[in-house]
């Protein structure tokens, strides 16, 4: 029985993290912490365990094995290093950190002290992920040659809306700066980042790209100052060169597909509504996967990070462990703004 402690109790909290390790016959919930107290306190009534009244109390708590750290992006890391000096275990969620250094001295730490650190990729635990990645690695399209992968919905306010557990007002953090540091870059394109390289096998080794802001307004009507679109070329280390697309301003079906071009063929993954992947041939030959849908933020449901992250820690394998390629994907976002700013294509320090 893996006991856990949850540190941060708002959406994500409350729609991924608590919900599945209640679900979860190999998880204790001890307790949670949030700054507004009555977060914490609705998960203690609704799943059980304590609210602690700090950071520190939870981490001195020597019954607990490991922690969600789902505070802001801007507290990542800072949350993270804490618990694992205090010894435990971690799942954070994405983004990693809001810098290298800080995603650097995040790996360190898990090294020095023993944790396991993940990151809450879920984009690599879909099933129709999982399998496009056997299948490619088992040349059924041949050796990729480029792709496209997009991200796109409505922004993070459906995300946000009450279930009844809180009002939402006041201004959306997605939006602050200080807070969320990056905008859909952070929210999105990090997903696909990492998803590519987890599909492929592969690092990202250069950026071109433009990041922008064309519709996205704060509490008071003014154009954010964060990114609401951003359109990325990236080159891999084997030479694999492919678009990532990603936006808070699509305001019909989301969109969170990635199609893969191969020397034998074509692969569509999460594309289209009746298969989660779709392949065809050289050789004329339709091949469809039927498994799973794409999870949308109207449309929820286990996200499987939680279910592996309990797992590995319950068998020592630590399979999905932060380590270059997840640092990677944040130095590939970074340079997205890099690129951006400069007009120019920048290669990654890898």
């Amino acid at each position: 029985m893996i006991k856990v402690g949850v540190i941060g109790c708002g959406r994500i909290a409350q729609r991924r993290h608590v919900p599945e390790y209640a679900s979860n016959m190999h998880v204790e919930i001890v307790g949670y912490y949030d700054a507004k107290i009555m977060r914490a306190q609705a998960l203690a009534d609704k799943y059980g365990g304590k609210v602690f009244c700090s950071i520190d109390e939870m981490l001195a708590d020597e019954s607990i094995d490991a922690v969600s750290v789902c505070v802001a992006n801007n507290m990542h890391a800072e949350v993270s290093i804490r618990a694992m000096k205090a010894g435990k275990h971690v799942l954070c969620e994405k983004p990693m950190a809001t810098s290298i250094e800080e995603c650097e001295e995040m790996l360190q730490t898990a090294k020095e002290h023993h944790c396991f650190l993940m990151i809450g990729q879920n984009q690599r635990f879909n099933t129709g992920h999982i399998r496009a990645k056997e299948l490619i690695e088992q040349g059924l399209i041949g050796k990729p040659l480029t792709f496209k992968t997009t991200f796109c919905h409505g922004g993070p306010e459906k995300w946000l809306a009450t279930d009844g557990t809180e009002k939402m007002s006041g201004p959306i953090w997605f939006f602050d700066k200080k807070i969320a540091s990056m905008g859909a870059m952070a929210d999105l394109g990090i997903h696909k980042t990492d998803l590519i390289q987890y599909l492929l096998g592969d690092k990202i080794t250069e950026v071109t790209a433009k990041v922008m802001t064309l519709d996205k307004k704060d509490a008071e009507g003014n154009m954010i100052e964060l990114e609401d679109n951003a359109i990325c070329i990236f080159k891999m280390e084997s030479g694999v060169f492919g678009t990532m697309t990603v936006s808070w301003t699509d305001y019909g079906e989301e969109d969170n597909s990635t199609v893969i071009f191969g020397t034998k063929g074509l692969m569509r993954i999460y594309d289209n509504s009746e298969h989660t992947i779709q392949i065809s041939t050289d050789r004329g030959d339709k091949i469809y996967y039927d498994l799973d849908m794409m999870m949308t933020n109207t449309n929820q449901r286990e996200s499987g990070v939680i279910r592996e992250f309990i797992r590995e820690l319950e068998s020592g394998e630590w399979t999905n462990a932060a380590d270059a390629m997840s640092v990677n994907a944040l130095r590939a976002v970074l340079a997205s703004f890099q690129s951006s700013q400069e007009d120019r294509t920048i290669k990654l320090s890898v």
